[in-house]
């Protein structure tokens, strides 16, 4: 399912691109802001809170415009994100932590990737957006590995797949891969057969869901 893979992950970083400006766009607006105005009117803790953003910001981002160039060494730059991963301030923090599992996975350390993933999902003090995209990625990068419990999988999954999860239309397409997985071919067809007709869910969600269910019903 490799091409599956890819076109689930990159949705999941035009979502996560989103929700990461609709929950951090203040603080990086409120960071040029303290820039352009100088510090003087800024005292005590939350100037400081807002540096340590903005400090924070701009190593996220210098970490990723060098890991997009061309010829980047990938895994480098993983170390380097999962030292922001430990260094950086608010969500960058956990940001970090899952950009270091993605480069891991994609340079070939599957297990170190995995084991990053459920290391954030199970760690309280990140946010549950996040814990909830690490137990999405660790799901989806579980399925043909070595050892994997499809019921496992399931199980942890379903929390994910409920209309009050942000993250509920890409869950229950990996919930159908996993059913997919164990044997259940009629159940994932029905279940991607939903989701390709739910008006809510992103185009590139449905349309893919459609594709496979097509597949499946064949």
């Amino acid at each position: 399912m490799p091409d599956i893979f890819d076109e689930v992950e990159e949705d999941l970083r035009a979502e996560r691109a989103a929700r990461f400006w609709q929950r951090f766009g203040g603080l990086i607006i409120g960071a040029a802001l303290l820039a352009v105005l100088g510090v003087g009117a800024w005292q005590g803790w939350g100037w400081y809170q807002q540096r340590q953003v903005a400090a924070a910001a701009a190593s996220y981002l210098a970490a990723e415009r060098d890991a997009a160039t061309p010829g980047a060494d990938l895994k480098a730059a993983a170390e380097r994100f999962a030292q922001l991963g430990r260094d950086a301030a608010g969500g960058y923090r956990a940001l970090a932590r899952l950009r270091a599992a993605a480069l891991k996975a994609e340079t070939g350390d599957r297990e170190a990737a995995l084991a990053l993933w459920d290391q954030i999902a199970r760690d309280s003090a990140v946010d549950p957006l996040y814990r909830d995209l690490a137990t999405l990625l660790f799901v989806l990068h579980s399925l043909d590995a070595p050892g994997a419990d499809p019921a496992a999988l399931a199980a942890r999954i379903a929390p994910l797949t409920g209309p009050d999860s942000p993250w509920r239309a890409s869950a229950q397409e990996v919930a159908a891969l996993v059913a997919l997985k164990r044997g259940e071919r009629e159940q994932a067809r029905r279940m991607l057969q939903a989701l390709a007709e739910d008006v809510t869910a992103p185009q590139g969600v449905r349309g893919r869901a459609g594709r496979i269910a097509a597949g499946l019903g064949s």
